[in-house]
């Protein structure tokens, strides 16, 4: 335990080394970008900074998610802070659609009244985003290991892939002298935001509403559990994600009327199968020993309440 505390300490400040630099580096380019963006009559700059002004602060909140994360669980916050970053991620994602709407809106309306823009300085400074953004997205490749982070990484390697199209557009506006290049561009850009943010909406959606795990399927984990010796049937069975890399099990299991002793072996097996092949570490399991029923999601004997109904809680944490 002290190991994998230390261990999480060590990554947690070399993802915060990470992050604080990435921060640094972003909003410099920031301000770079729309001074630019202006003098050179360039919505595809303009856009740029607007897009790496949301890149800062989405950089800001996995900053201070991973701050959270780090913290350990206590009696107001039992599973801790996990879903810190979880949040983090939802955040910047809507924050990308909101930016992506307006770039749409102010593309479509370049194209309707045209304006010169400056094609070199707006490929020298795009140039620039180009090496910036790339480093930053190779750094954090390297530690992203959650939703947090990959939506962060996201954010700086789309704005590589964009900032590049910036240089292709500020080339063919020189070689054409076709200004309606600009806004087509940001509207290609503001396409490139919604498909990478969609994906990432939709599962920290699911997490926030405890849904089924992405790649979890209840049926496998039925069978599976069933398959251990001295299981009679799974039922009331949930499963959810505590945070993007960890996932949380409750479930009835059906087993004879056996000492609990003899229950502990049973428990065991069942633990070791969730954690081995479906990577749940987190388990809630109570052994019953008859036939039951469940009413208004509650589970109770078929028997009434007459029958004695023997409960067995067995707990992983």
């Amino acid at each position: 335990m002290l190991f994998h505390a230390a261990h999480s300490r060590l990554s947690a400040n070399r993802t915060q080394s990470v992050l604080r630099f990435s921060l640094v580096a972003t909003l410099a380019y920031v301000v770079v970008t729309f001074v630019a963006g202006l003098r050179a009559h360039s919505l595809a700059l303009i856009s740029e900074a607007g897009h790496n002004a949301s890149d800062f602060l989405a950089l800001l909140l996995s900053f201070t998610a991973v701050y959270f994360q780090s913290r350990p669980a206590g009696s107001s916050k039992t599973f801790g802070y996990q879903r810190a970053g979880v949040l983090a991620a939802f955040l910047n994602a809507a924050m990308l659609i909101v930016i992506s709407i307006w770039i749409v809106v102010e593309a479509l309306h370049r194209l309707s009244a045209p304006v010169t823009v400056q094609p070199r300085l707006m490929m020298i400074v795009a140039a620039a985003g180009v090496a910036m953004n790339g480093v930053i997205a190779a750094l954090l490749w390297r530690v992203a290991r959650d939703v947090n982070l990959r939506s962060a990484f996201v954010h700086m390697a789309g704005d590589t892939l964009s900032t590049a199209a910036v240089i292709a557009g500020g080339a063919g506006i020189l070689l054409t002298g076709r200004n309606w290049i600009d806004p087509v561009l940001s509207m290609l850009i503001a396409v490139l935001i919604l498909w990478t943010s969609m994906d990432i909406v939709h599962e920290t959606l699911n997490i926030l509403l405890e849904g089924t795990p992405r790649g979890i399927s209840l049926a496998e984990i039925r069978t599976g559990m069933g398959h251990v010796e001295g299981v009679i049937n799974v039922h009331d069975l949930h499963v959810w994600s505590l945070g993007s890399n960890s996932s949380a099990l409750a479930c009835h299991v059906t087993i004879a009327d056996i000492p609990p002793s003899e229950s502990a072996r049973i428990l065991a097996q069942l633990n070791h199968v969730l954690k081995e092949r479906f990577h749940i570490s987190h388990s809630t399991i109570q052994f019953e020993h008859m036939d039951c029923a469940e009413l208004d999601g509650c589970v109770v004997p078929m028997e009434e309440m007459a029958g004695g109904h023997a409960h067995y809680r067995g707990h992983k944490h």
